[in-house]
């Protein structure tokens, strides 16, 4: 008979055998897990944001992505019969025209307005103008415009819904910088005169001709849906319609063109039902045959694509299919995040988005040949019929989307973990640090002759929250106060003098917050431990809560500031907190000196009322200042 007992289970086997007294179990098993996870909370975070930023690396994966398609079987893309023909080309050339004309003689928006409102009126329609001024600091005073809008009254519905078909005078080439956009304008022209001879319209057909490149289609969206803005003065719209569902806004600033390019991001990060682009994208290809692309990016494998761009790479990297299309992909990524992390409108499509209207811009990317007023004509006449199918507001597709591809489109699942995980680790730091401010070890002294290892005691130490958050609160009033200043006219005008004076004087703040009174003794928390805990914390939960409204800013701000926070800690050494202590400035205000970009940042707020300029000013600036203040504190 064998004596020998049985052989000891580990701790963990005992934790999860069956336990006549359940809580007892249950509460041992509790512990253990939060002990587990405690012991090597520093492993997890480094782990959490190595994933983290490996995920946002490797968003142009193709395998990440998925192929477009289309949810709503009412739109029924390209199963049309299109009757645009060369008759209606030879009509947009005469429209083209007069259009040359009118800037060959430099013509006012006035005079520019009154044409085409003529124009419409001969055509049969119920056309109008509208005047408006918008005060802006950023751009030397006012900016003046007139718009011309027509409607084509839906013969058989109610007039409850509406369409629009819109250009503005201004392409989208260089934002607005200046580029005509005449070809659109009368394709919207020569629509209009096509569009009215047929009476299979459910809805109203909204024609616009905005004024500048985004002003005026602002001021004229606005009046129609009765908003007030302080610095607009706009006439009322002496003609409306009912609900504008969707809108195609039309770009075709050159000769001819060789692809379509799709343009979707609206103001602060707003993106419309996948369902319309991928409709214009179908009816593109099948119905104008025309290749479509995502933005003005020729795809690598196109004939007429650019030399490629990574002649950094050796030969055969820089020419395998597989690299090029990563490349291509984070090409279009980069755009995306550039344009949505900022809060600014592609085109002016995203100008409709922020009154939950669906709308994309096709731009006509210009080349020499082979496609014209032809073929655009019959993708604008088969997406309105498409669109002209909806019994509902588009609903059933994906609104939260990354397009990598003209035809592959990431969902938000794929993308969203990369910033939540980065989030994640500095929730985590920050409870860490949290934790740690209010336990102090104390070691005990030990007797003579005891060599025995000496345990130490913990004890609780005070954590006087409020004088953080005091010192937190004084941060965020100077990012109001350096909001007010950089968007004052007086700022702006002499922005190159002023900004090295602006920076210096975010620089002294670390030096003024700490002044406030802090009881620095044994019995309580270090205060820069305590104001890096409420640092990280707050950061997580900025970037949490962003990741969801506008995934690119998230993004933005999960490599700008979850390093960066993290690291921050006051040194022994005074030379090495003084290096600390210029980089975070340099962090908090260098932004400064992009001096068109802030420029630009002001311009959407005062008139898009974009919110990327005061946020920026308001949460990112304070939090790397207070990881500044951070590296400044005494150690203890």
């Amino acid at each position: 008979m064998d004596n020998n007992p049985p052989p000891n289970p580990s701790p963990w086997l005992r934790l999860f055998r069956r336990n006549p007294n359940a809580t007892t179990t249950r509460l041992r098993r509790r512990q253990a897990t939060v002990s587990f996870f405690t012991r090597r909370l520093s492993q997890i975070i480094v782990a959490l944001l190595a994933v983290g930023y490996f995920w946002l690396l490797i968003l142009p994966s193709p395998r990440l992505g998925r192929g477009t398609y289309i949810d709503e079987n009412a739109l029924q893309p390209g199963q049309v019969n299109t009757y645009w023909n060369w008759g209606d080309v030879h009509a947009a050339d005469v429209y083209l025209e007069q259009l040359e004309l009118l800037r060959d003689s430099n013509a006012t928006s006035h005079q520019r307005a009154q044409f085409l409102m003529n124009e419409f009126a001969k055509l049969g329609l119920s056309p109008a103008t509208q005047k408006y001024s918008f005060q802006s600091s950023s751009n030397h005073g006012s900016i003046n415009g007139a718009n011309a809008y027509a409607i084509l009254a839906s013969p058989r519905g109610p007039r409850n819904e509406a369409m629009v078909i819109s250009a503005s005078w201004l392409s989208r080439i260089g934002e607005g910088d200046g580029t005509l956009n005449l070809r659109g304008v009368s394709t919207v022209l020569a629509l209009a005169r096509f569009l009215k001879n047929y009476s299979l319209w459910a809805k109203d057909i909204v024609f616009v001709i905005g004024d500048g490149y985004l002003d005026g289609m602002h001021a004229w969206l606005n009046a129609y849906h009765g908003v007030k803005q302080s610095n607009l003065e706009a006439e009322p719209l002496e003609l409306t319609s009912g609900v504008i569902w969707t809108a195609l806004n039309i770009d075709y600033p050159g000769h001819s063109f060789s692809h379509l390019g799709l343009f979707f991001e609206g103001l602060n990060g707003r993106l419309p039902n996948q369902d319309l682009m991928n409709s214009v994208q179908h009816i593109a290809r099948y119905t104008g045959q025309v290749p479509v692309t995502v933005y003005d990016h020729l795809e690598w494998r196109d004939p007429s694509a650019q030399p490629s761009e990574l002649t950094f790479l050796p030969s055969p990297l820089c020419h395998h299919p597989e690299i090029k299309e990563f490349a291509y992909r984070a090409k279009n990524i980069l755009r995306h995040i550039g344009y949505q992390a900022r809060g600014r409108a592609s085109g002016v499509h995203g100008l409709y988005h922020q009154f939950r209207i669906d709308a994309v811009t096709v731009f006509a990317v210009p080349a020499i040949g082979p496609h014209g007023f032809h073929a655009l004509g019959r993708i604008v006449e088969s997406s309105l019929r498409t669109m002209n199918n909806l019994l509902e507001r588009l609903h059933a597709s994906f609104f939260f989307f990354i397009l990598t591809t003209p035809d592959q489109f990431m969902k938000i699942g794929s993308y969203l973990p990369s910033a939540i995980l980065i989030s994640v680790a500095m929730m985590f730091r920050g409870l860490r640090c949290w934790v740690d401010a209010g336990w102090r070890p104390d070691h005990p002294h030990s007797k003579k002759g005891d060599h025995s290892p000496r345990i130490p005691v913990w004890s609780r130490r005070s954590r006087p929250v409020l004088h953080v958050f005091a010192m937190m609160l004084m941060t965020h009033l100077c990012g109001v106060v350096l909001f007010l200043i950089v968007r004052s006219s007086f700022f702006l005008y002499r922005q190159k003098l002023l900004t090295p004076l602006i920076v210096l004087a975010v620089s002294l703040v670390p030096f003024v917050v700490p002044k406030i009174y802090y009881p620095f003794h044994q019995g309580v928390a270090p205060a820069w431990l305590l104001l890096k805990a409420l640092n990280l914390c707050f950061a997580s939960t900025v970037i949490s809560t962003i990741t969801v409204l506008n995934f690119s800013l998230a993004a933005l701000l999960a490599v700008a500031l979850g390093l960066p926070l993290l690291l921050a800690q006051p040194s022994k050494s005074t030379p090495l907190s003084w290096f600390k202590y210029i980089l975070y400035t340099l962090l908090a205000s260098g932004w400064l000196f992009l001096f068109q970009e802030v420029r630009d940042a002001i311009w959407q707020w005062e008139i898009l009322s974009v919110w990327f300029a005061p946020f920026f000013c308001l949460v990112y600036t304070p939090l790397v200042i207070q990881a500044g203040i951070v590296c400044i504190l005494p150690h203890s």
